[in-house]
């Protein structure tokens, strides 16, 4: 079982406290832990500026996508200006990047500290990293994509089950609602609830990866943020609309 989140205890007389005792896994992090770290966030930052939406638009269509539309670098700006072959390549490469950032982090963390449970922990850390760098990616000028497909590699990556329980969820709601900034919202705010579900079955400390799917579903609901105007004004693009 990992136990993801460190527990600090004060042991103290009298006088007043004498020593911190801190346990679980961080209580084996020392300096190659946090370098190791430091290094892999670097890494998983700057896969995750590799846009695949812009590389798409640009290569296959001679295009920024971010001149289009909704002006977001994802696939669903890419289906409704390019066509479903652009949509899938930036999907499928969005997906791709995170969940070999945060596989490569893992396992580097794992092997130069001896210890799993920390490689789990520089995994949580290193998702939100990647999806810093699909959102704010260096390469583009600091504009990048909302986040959804890179969030769900790195979740992917991290909890294949609940990835699994939050792509049923998309494509349901998408079927019966046709709107996708919706969908993604829904499974944004499901993602920590279902995160603490999954860390208590599995017998994790839920602090630790709660936060963490904490971060990264309100960054993308917050990325949604126009979205939601558009929303509460009925006035939100539903898939298969024709445009106007």
């Amino acid at each position: 079982m990992i136990n993801f989140l460190s527990s600090v205890g004060i042991i103290g007389g009298a006088d007043g406290p004498t020593s911190i005792i801190v346990s679980g896994p961080l209580a084996q992090a020392d300096g190659t832990f946090w370098g190791w770290l430091a290094g892999g966030c670097l890494l998983a930052y700057l896969l995750g500026s590799v846009d695949f939406g812009i590389i798409v638009s640009k290569l296959l269509y001679k295009d920024d996508i971010r001149t289009h539309g909704s002006g977001n670098a994802g696939a669903t700006n890419i289906l409704r200006t390019f066509g479903w072959t652009g949509a899938i390549l930036t999907a499928l490469g969005d997906i791709a990047k995170s969940a070999i950032a945060v596989t490569l982090v893992r396992w580097m963390v794992t092997n130069a500290t001896g210890v799993p449970e920390l490689g789990a922990c520089a995994a949580y850390v290193s998702g939100l990293f990647a999806v810093f760098g699909h959102l704010w990616p260096i390469w583009f000028k600091f504009k990048g994509g909302k986040g959804v497909a890179t969030a769900g590699g790195a979740i992917l990556a991290t909890a294949p089950l609940v990835v699994l329980v939050l792509a049923a969820v998309f494509a349901i709601m998408v079927i019966t609602t046709r709107i996708v900034s919706l969908s993604s919202i829904t499974v944004a705010a499901l993602y920590p609830v279902l995160t603490f579900l999954y860390s208590m079955w599995r017998g994790y400390d839920v602090g630790f990866t709660t936060v963490c799917a904490l971060i990264m579903g309100g960054l993308v609901i917050w990325m949604h943020r126009e979205n939601i105007k558009r929303l509460r004004n009925g006035t939100e693009y539903k898939f298969g609309q024709k445009k106007k």
